[in-house]
């Protein structure tokens, strides 16, 4: 199979516990041939564990696009990816990137037509590695036998966040590091800042724009199975955030589904103290209901569990399914199909608007209801 050179920018938890390790794993498919990151020292280890020679070893994403010498670049810094997205498409490359894509629905349209512009077919993947994980793609299979998204009357998503440390013990990372450009990191977060104050509005909130980026940051994940299984969610008809003296702390979202047949909430809790990530995908239709419980994201191949019951000649069956086959490789292996063959993503820019939209429609609905100021792209979201 075709080889493919992937550069990786951002030498973060996610980069050391997932894309790297499997990059490596998968050598069949990837050559690892180049890195970026503000961090000298990240650079540094990483480039001699992974065998990248320090001239491919660069501090920005302007810097390891200049250069060159690789095929598609896995962008995996923080913050919104949508100008280093466009970057790298306009200058030839393939590009995988961390969710979210964007902050607005500019940038997504200014990525959007990076990609059109280059006349080849899709180029563009976003990291919603649970659309690929073997539990929730049994989902989607059942859901269409079972008579597809019009037999579908509820989906209920519950999320336990305990603390990234908690999360990443096992892994024992390293400390961050503290060399990295201070001047360059503040741009980026200046950068950040202007593009919330254009998704909200200048006078939005800290409440506001912390329920923005906990929908766009980790609730897509979530939309982004609602996509896989029903659609998008066509209203927002309440945001809720509690406790009050607490940020972050809870969010609800509800509303209805495509059709208007079904409504859907979802349910995201900060919980410091708790024992383990647990995240909960429900569907309950006509005949039954499909449930996914999926571990913290960070664990290599421990298995998601889905579970189907059902009405089985007036008595209730229970079958789960469960799978070791690791979310983050089967990603990994569907970018490749996407460069080397052509094949469409899961999601893509399109699919990342929607996720953006839902986010500021949420906020829109939540200042409605506490009479707060909502400007930008949230108004007309």
């Amino acid at each position: 199979m075709t080889l493919l050179r992937v550069a990786v920018a951002g030498l973060g938890a996610i980069a050391r516990t997932a894309h790297l390790p499997l990059l490596e794993r998968r050598r069949d498919l990837f050559e690892i041939a180049a890195l970026c990151d503000l961090s000298p020292t990240a650079r540094t280890e990483l480039g001699e564990r992974y065998g990248v020679p320090e001239g491919r070893r660069h501090a920005t994403v302007p810097e390891l696009l200049d250069a060159g010498g690789f095929d598609a670049v896995l962008l995996l810094t923080s913050g919104s990816h949508g100008a280093d997205a466009e970057a790298a498409l306009r200058a030839g490359y393939a590009v995988l990137c961390e969710k979210p894509l964007a902050f607005t629905r500019a940038e997504a349209e200014r990525v959007d037509a990076a990609e059109r512009d280059q006349g080849r077919g899709p180029r563009l993947m976003v990291g919603h590695m649970k659309q690929y994980d073997p539990a929730a793609a049994r989902l989607a299979r059942l859901l269409e036998e079972a008579g597809g998204p019009a037999t579908v009357r509820s989906v209920e998503v519950c999320v336990l966040h305990p603390t990234g440390p908690d999360q990443l013990a096992f892994a024992h990372l390293p400390a961050p590091p503290e060399d990295v450009d201070g001047a360059a990191l503040a741009a980026l977060r200046a950068r950040d800042a202007a593009l919330t104050d254009a998704a909200l509005g200048e006078e939005a909130p800290a409440r506001a724009r912390s329920l923005f980026h906990i929908v766009n940051g980790s609730l897509c994940h979530d939309l982004s199975l609602l996509r896989m299984t029903t659609g998008s969610p066509a209203t927002v008809d309440l945001a809720a955030m509690w406790p009050e003296d607490t940020d972050p702390g809870s969010v609800e979202l509800t509303g209805s589904l495509p059709g208007s047949r079904a409504r859907y909430s979802a349910r995201w809790h900060y919980l410091p103290g708790h024992a383990a990530y647990r995240e909960t995908f429900a569907v309950h239709h006509e005949g039954g209901t499909l449930e996914l419980a999926f571990p913290s994201p960070y664990l290599m191949n421990a298995p998601t569990v889905l579970t189907a019951a059902a009405n089985d000649g007036g008595t209730e069956s229970r079958t789960a399914f469960r799978s070791v086959t690791e979310a983050f490789e089967e990603e990994l292996v569907a970018f490749h199909a996407m460069v080397t063959e052509g094949a469409p993503p899961r999601t893509g820019v399109a699919g990342a608007t929607e996720d953006l939209t839902t986010a500021q429609r949420a906020v829109a609905r939540f200042a409605a209801q506490h009479q707060l100021p909502c400007e930008g792209e949230a108004a007309t979201a």
